[in-house]
């Protein structure tokens, strides 16, 4: 409340106080007025109380207060010099006074500002108005009209109060094609609400207010000592005015947005959250609001921007709006703009195992069960994820009448976080497998055993080496798997994905290389970068499609296609996710490709033994292919892991058009017929030949190695 003895001490201190106080100057300054044409007319005071009754309480509301040997003349001044006194003693940053601090006006700007908005809470203001303003009859005050409401001594020209409210946006102007005099102001409804102290948490579409009680002070965050130091520093900065931009880098996952709240709540602001793609150029009322509603909110505006390589994002520059701004950005893209030129920029990395288990636990606030520890650890998850995961982990428990998290739990709400980001970039790719459901050489199977435990270690083997290993080293693991189609490259990428419990999505290379020029490389970095945040195992298919060998420059397409290859070789160099690239072609491969990839695995082939283990796994059970057959079938048909697959599927289904009953040796005989005839093959029936000799057989032999 106001000081005690104060005229205005029953006026609560607050952005709602503080636009009563205004509200009811503005409507004495509009009442006076109105009085003084009365005069001038020859009519009486009583005249104006009986055509406009509604304003009977403002003017004895004020009247009450005046001392009693007060003048008539003197009562604006004295009005003035009490809101004086109640603004200075409130010591709050309340929103009309940052606006008028902010455009430099004097104390009377607040009153054109509230005077254009009496008609959002006073619907009888808007009859007065069109009474005084004939023969206009405009709902809304004038500038005519306001500079006769306002005129005295010292407000002779007020249109040098009015011009920086509209050249800002905190007033808009209806009919700008009319004289200056008669533009008829409004204020944004946005801008009313933020004067109110009533911010929405969608005050604009694609922007999201964050009181500053909301916001996390620095001591809360989880982040290395290294950034607290550097935020503890940028807040000396920003504080003294040395530092008006500063720039976030990280992958999205990480807290960007929470970094930037603590800065904001540190220099008192709360935050303004806006999301540059929704306010482009071409939304420019949108964005003409964004600084007056930051300084009526009394929030720091934080930009959040998704710029792809070759992309630049100019920071605007925000009328109306005095204080730092931030713009939070992931690896690539650059800045352009004034305010570029003395950016300060933060870097924050990943966070770390410790890091991880600390959000973990603060996340799931003691709900986990004793396993999780240990799996959340290994969760290679960024802070805000972890957040949104731990969310709805405690959603499926709650749904399933359990306290305790499980291990199910997180996989699910990280499942569903998955296809929330990824579904639209990449294809997800389930189903469950094991390594027996693998056929193929011993060599190959060695290769992806120690791909697994390289995955799974990979944290810990990049902080072995801390730093000291020349080049550096992430906790990235690039891979390649080489070799003929159907031979088992996509089912070892779907075993490893299960056996890590991780999600698998796989990217047709292929399908996003695109003909305008920088295109490629912005969808590879959109799907590489979100695959990267979200911690599961990518799957780039049709490798050779961007990473064969590059060619001498002979043509501006040759140059360009040379740019794709660079973006793809360098971007894979610093990915710190997991990701598998399959090729058909391994001999097209670029060998800079191959020198970067972690391993390589070679797929073959199958050979006989190979083939009759494929066909022993992909027959249903039950077939009545006898075993003589479908060792012949092996040795003969040089078929791959793929191939079989459809053509057990294709024999089963003859079987049950034939007759319903069991696949036979005729149901398999005429679907390898079929498969061939497919892949331009020519088929011979073996029926009738007398059976290769074989002194062991196939069977025979793989007991004898049992």
């Amino acid at each position: 409340m106001g000081e005690p003895g104060s005229p205005f001490s029953d006026v609560p201190y607050g952005a709602r106080g503080h636009l009563g106080l205004q509200f009811y100057a503005a409507a004495y300054h509009v009442i006076q007025h109105l009085l003084r044409r009365t005069t001038t007319a020859g009519r009486t005071p009583g005249e104006v109380w009986r055509d406009y009754p509604f304003l009977v309480p403002y003017f004895t509301n004020i009247q009450e207060r005046l001392p009693k040997d007060f003048t008539w003349p003197g009562s604006l001044e004295w009005l003035d010099r009490q809101v004086d006194a109640w603004e200075n003693a409130a010591g709050l940053p309340l929103p009309l006074l940052q606006m008028c601090r902010v455009l430099a006006l004097p104390h009377h700007g607040a009153l054109v500002f509230v005077l254009a908005g009496l008609v959002e809470e006073e619907a009888q203001f808007a009859t007065l108005f069109a009474a005084l303003d004939q023969p206009r009859s405009e709902h809304r005050p004038s500038v005519g009209l306001a500079q006769q409401i306002f005129e005295g001594p010292g407000r002779e020209d007020l249109w040098q109060v009015i011009r920086p409210l509209v050249d800002t946006g905190f007033l808009q102007v209806v009919n700008r094609d009319a004289p200056r005099s008669e533009w008829i102001l409004r204020v944004p409804t946005v801008l009313w609400n933020a004067v109110r102290g009533e911010c929405a948490a969608s005050p604009l579409a694609g922007v999201h207010f964050h009181p500053r009680e909301s916001l996390q002070p620095l001591a809360d965050l989880v982040v290395d000592a290294e950034v607290r130091a550097q935020l503890a520093e940028l807040f000396r900065l920003a504080g003294s005015g040395r530092t008006q931009t500063i720039v976030v880098r990280g992958m999205p996952g990480t807290d960007r947005l929470g970094v930037a709240g603590a800065v904001a709540r540190e220099l008192g602001y709360g935050l303004l959250e806006i999301d540059a793609i929704a306010t482009t150029p071409a939304s420019d009322e949108r964005r003409h609001l964004l600084g007056p509603l930051g300084t009526l909110a009394h929030a720091m505006p934080v930009f959040l921007v998704e710029a792809a390589l070759g992309e630049t994002f100019e920071i605007p520059a925000l009328d109306g709006h005095q204080g730092p701004i931030v713009v939070l950005m992931g690896r690539e893209g650059g800045l352009g703009g004034p305010a570029a030129a003395h950016a300060v920029t933060v870097h924050l990395e990943l966070e770390s195992r410790g890091s991880r288990l600390e959000l973990w636990k603060r996340a799931l606030n003691g709900q986990a069960s004793a396993e999780l520890s240990e799996m959340a650890a290994g969760l290679c998850l960024p802070g805000r994820y972890i957040r949104q995961c731990a969310r709805l982990s405690i959603d499926y428990a709650a749904i399933d009448r359990r306290e305790s998290i499980s291990i199910a739990d997180v996989r699910q709400a990280m499942r569903a976080i998955n296809r929330q980001v990824l579904d639209t970039l990449a294809t997800r790719i389930d189903g469950p497998s094991c390594w027996s459901d693998l056929v193929v050489r011993e060599a190959t199977f060695r290769e992806l055993q120690v791909l697994e435990g390289r995955c799974r270690h990979r944290e810990r083997l990049a902080t072995t080496f801390d730093g000291s290993i020349p080049g550096g080293m992430n906790r990235g693991v690039r891979t390649l798997f080489e070799g003929p189609s159907g031979t088992g490259k996509t089912l070892a990428a779907r075993v490893l994905a299960n056996e890590l419990a991780l999600d698998l999505y796989r990217v047709d290379l292929a399908a996003v290389v695109n003909k305008y020029i920088g295109e490629t490389e912005k969808n590879l970095s959109r799907v590489l970068s979100r695959a990267e945040d979200l911690n599961v195992i990518l799957l780039l298919d049709e490798g050779d499609s961007l990473m064969t060998r590059r060619t001498e420059v002979k043509s501006a397409n040759d140059r360009y296609a040379n740019l794709e290859t660079n973006y793809l070789l360098q971007r894979l160099e610093t990915y710190t996710g997991i990701v598998i690239v399959t090729t058909n072609a391994g001999h097209a491969i670029d060998s800079a490709f191959r020198r970067r990839m972690d391993s390589v695995v070679k797929f073959h082939l199958p050979d006989a033994l190979e083939r009759w283990q494929l066909w022993q796994a992909h027959l249903p059970p039950g077939h009545e292919v006898n075993a003589s057959a479908l060792e012949e079938i092996a040795v003969r048909h040089e078929l791959t892991g793929g191939q079989i697959r459809n053509i057990s599927i294709r024999a089963a289904l003859l079987a049950l058009a034939r007759s319903g009953g069991a696949l036979g040796t005729g149901d398999l005989k005429e679907a390898i017929q079929a498969e061939q005839r497919k892949a331009g093959a020519s088929f011979v029936d073996g029926a009738g030949r007398e059976p290769a000799r074989n002194d062991r057989s196939l069977a025979a032999f793989l007991g004898g190695l049992s």
